[in-house]
């Protein structure tokens, strides 16, 4: 059954591509498809798909022109709804993908306002993955009280698929579990997938998601605006980020976030995050850790 979703999400995914280029993915071996997790499109050179051990060519190379048909079949040939998401260099998907774009940045006023010559795309998969943190949520508790969280592991380790799907079991709650109130801060759009309004994968009865907005200035209007029991956001990479997430602490708001680390010692390496551990607000680490196709979680105590 899993296989069957996959592989049906790659067939969604590979709807966004212009009409070459879809026809040339869905003619991948079920065993493509099934493992794909992005389509890689880079002007002049061939149309590549992404797999766990690196990308693989499917030949005929993209055009400028590919480009551009994939924004409008993105954006339902309306950029100009897209505008804000455009100008940060992505678009959400109806049907939970996201397409990370490079170009030449249009600056105004020491801003990007949009992108023109677009050269290379990213169309993420989206793997929603309902269930992976059923068994790891339990342990996320202490007494029947839920323990500030770090999701820890390298780029494409799989943190905001667990992210997400945490924030699911937090908010819906389970056996013996009272669900609770979560704000998902969703700066780049990539843990609910909100278009127009609704979001695109499942991410609770009681999540409210604040989307497109910087961490540093979402943490703090969800504290005054929601009555948030937990606050969740996707990677922690800013020293504002860092403040926003002690204030709420000390508001006595739970925190589940991701960071880009092997494991709690790589984090005691990095000036940033030695300083997040010496502040004693996350209190467990779940640690993913690929093997193969698969991925294993464990779950440990943070130094304090």
């Amino acid at each position: 059954m899993e296989d069957e979703t996959a592989i049906r999400r790659y067939e969604e995914a590979a709807r966004v591509l212009p009409g070459r280029l879809r026809s040339l993915a869905l003619a991948q071996p079920p065993e493509v498809r099934r493992l794909a997790e992005e389509f890689r499109l880079r002007a002049g050179r061939p149309l590549a798909v992404l797999l766990p051990e690196g990308e693989r060519s499917l030949g005929d190379a993209v055009t400028t022109e590919d480009l551009e048909d994939l924004c409008d079949l993105a954006t339902d040939y309306s950029r100009y709804a897209a505008a804000e998401t455009l100008r940060e260099g992505y678009l959400a998907v109806r049907g939970g993908f996201r397409v990370g774009l490079c170009g030449t940045a249009v600056m105004k006023g020491g801003e990007n306002t949009a992108l023109r010559d677009l050269s290379s795309a990213a169309v993420r998969i989206a793997r929603e993955r309902r269930g992976v943190g059923e068994d790891i949520v339990p342990r996320l508790f202490q007494a029947g009280r839920y323990q500030n969280t770090l999701l820890l592991s390298p780029p494409g380790g799989g943190k905001t698929t667990l992210l997400r799907d945490l924030v699911r079991c937090l908010s819906t709650g389970g056996a013996g579990r009272p669900g609770l109130r979560v704000s998902l801060i969703d700066e780049r759009g990539e843990v609910a997938v909100m278009v127009r309004g609704a979001p695109q994968m499942d991410v609770g009865l009681r999540t409210d998601v604040l989307d497109a907005c910087p961490k540093a200035l979402g943490i703090p209007m969800a504290l005054r605006a929601m009555n948030p029991q937990v606050i969740a956001v996707d990677e922690i990479t800013a020293e504002a980020d860092l403040r926003a997430a002690v204030q709420a602490a000390g508001c006595g708001v739970g925190l589940l976030a991701t960071i880009h680390a092997a494991d709690a010692e790589q984090l005691d390496q990095r000036p940033l995050y030695r300083q997040l551990l010496a502040e004693g607000v996350f209190r467990l680490a779940v640690c993913i850790r690929r093997e193969g196709s698969g991925r294993t979680y464990e779950v440990e105590e943070l130094p304090w």
